[in-house]
């Protein structure tokens, strides 16, 4: 009797021993598998860049995509300098903060045809009769193949008074060259030689 109750226990010990082994094994796979995963993940978070737009919302570019991107990017620096630039609105703070957030993305060129319209008075001219323009850019035309980037723009600007509305057609020409990027210069580019090529108007309505 004594020596089944011994070999009962000894079975017992062998069946914790192994059930030990499997816990532990298990433990070991789990702890193996979850390192791995969290190396995985930080490796794939490397590979990424976090743009925080206007502090609102997170845009996850990843960064090898990059130089696919640049032509998305220049497209995109042209649309915001012209939509910047050219829309203006009878209020001289708001006119003033439009050309010097479209001046961070270009040269000396567009400072020079700001200044000659300022002398020229058009500036005076918008806040005094109450008239709102507003640009919207149809198409943009760039050539990668040679550097610095060739880029010409159609766009339709809205002249809108008290008692009628003028449409103008807008093309320009301009150079694309890379800079740095900031928070004021998101694509890093910078607008070189800017040049009006046309603004004619296109016909008038009332409103």
């Amino acid at each position: 009797m004594e020596f089944k109750t011994l070999k009962n226990i000894e079975s017992s010990f062998r069946h914790l021993r192994l059930f030990c082994k499997l816990f532990l094994g298990a433990c070991t796979l789990i702890s193996v598998a979850a390192v791995w995963t969290s190396y995985r993940f930080a490796e794939a978070q490397r590979q990424k860049i976090y743009v925080l737009d206007q502090g609102k919302s997170l845009i996850l570019a990843l960064s090898q995509d990059m130089a696919q991107n640049r032509p998305v990017e220049a497209r995109e620096h042209v649309r915001r300098f012209h939509e910047l630039f050219f829309t203006l609105s009878p209020d001289r703070e708001a006119i003033e903060g439009n050309v010097r957030r479209a001046l961070y993305l270009a040269d000396g060129s567009a400072i020079a045809y700001y200044q000659s319209l300022a002398e020229k008075g058009y500036f005076n001219r918008i806040i005094a009769s109450n008239v709102s323009q507003n640009v919207v850019v149809d198409s943009i035309r760039c050539d990668f193949d040679c550097y610095p980037y060739a880029v010409e723009t159609f766009a339709r600007q809205k002249i809108v008074r008290e008692s009628n509305v003028t449409e103008r057609t807008l093309v320009t020409t301009c150079r694309l060259r890379n800079a740095v990027r900031s928070d004021n210069n998101p694509q890093g580019f910078l607008i070189e030689d800017l040049r009006i090529l046309e603004n004619k108007d296109l016909g008038s309505y009332e409103r």
